[in-house]
């Protein structure tokens, strides 16, 4: 079998088993935000599985699996203080979505879940399988501004996180850093790691593939889980002061405050 197929199916294969101890968990804690802390790590499982099947130019496979895995920890543990922590309370967005949907439900949700996974990881594949021995200036350039990309989701999530560690702010609205420019910096970064991981792509056979997780990423922030469900759990915690804070502020990109 092609390892263009092979690696794939084992990643969807061990993340599936992965998703599945995980949904039977969060049924006994009843809290079944703990998916989004292990979607995060998956791609850590990914990062591990590439380094051991792929056979591509071992440069730009360390280059590769070595960003994915940075990503992944940063996220995952940034996530695992916020979920893990509150294991008690599940958050909004989830107590909604369980008052909408049943367990069977849920469980194809957690699928879904560890199937994005290895869909998001198409261009991790791609490039971890190119046998080119040079990388070539562009792959530099996606490399860097991945790397880049990550430090500012970091950041942002970083500024957030300060922000509710003071108790005079509950119920307010952070609007520290770059939460001051944009009500949602963590997203653009966000969008901004796949487009980089599409750049990084390009020059690999098959890279134009890679165009699918910006275009994936992009709709879930602007259309589904992102975004939308974002700004519907703050208005529901914070009414006037979050509706105050959207009509002074970028919904996305970064500008300056209107005056």
């Amino acid at each position: 079998m092609s390892p263009y197929f092979f690696i794939p199916l084992v990643s969807w294969a061990v993340l599936a088993f992965i998703m599945t101890l995980v949904f039977i968990w969060a049924l006994r804690i009843k809290n079944y935000g703990v998916v989004d802390v292990f979607w995060a790590f998956d791609f850590l499982v990914i990062a591990a599985i590439i380094w051991f099947l792929a056979d591509g130019f071992a440069l730009r496979r360390h280059i590769v699996c070595g960003l994915a895995a940075l990503w992944s920890l940063r996220l995952g543990l940034y996530l695992s203080k916020r979920v893990l922590g509150h294991l008690h309370e599940e958050e909004g967005r989830y107590q909604q979505l369980r008052t909408e949907w049943g367990t069977s439900k849920f469980f194809i949700f957690f699928q879904m879940q560890a199937f994005s996974n290895v869909v998001l990881s198409i261009p991790f594949f791609i490039i971890a399988l190119n046998k080119t021995e040079a990388l070539s200036v562009i792959e530099y350039i996606g490399a860097a501004l991945w790397f880049i990309s990550i430090c500012g989701e970091g950041l942002a999530d970083r500024q957030l996180q300060q922000f509710k560690k003071d108790p005079a702010n509950k119920g307010k609205v952070c609007q520290a850093g770059l939460w001051n420019y944009s009500r949602h910096p963590n997203y653009f970064f966000q969008l901004s790691i796949w487009i980089s991981v599409f750049i990084f792509a390009l020059p690999s056979p098959y890279g134009w593939l890679a165009l699918i997780c910006p275009l994936s990423i992009g709709y879930l922030i602007f259309k589904v889980t992102g975004i939308p469900m974002t700004e519907e759990q703050s208005l529901r915690s914070k009414g006037e002061a979050y509706k105050e804070y959207q009509r002074t502020t970028s919904i996305f990109v970064p500008l300056p405050k209107k005056k």
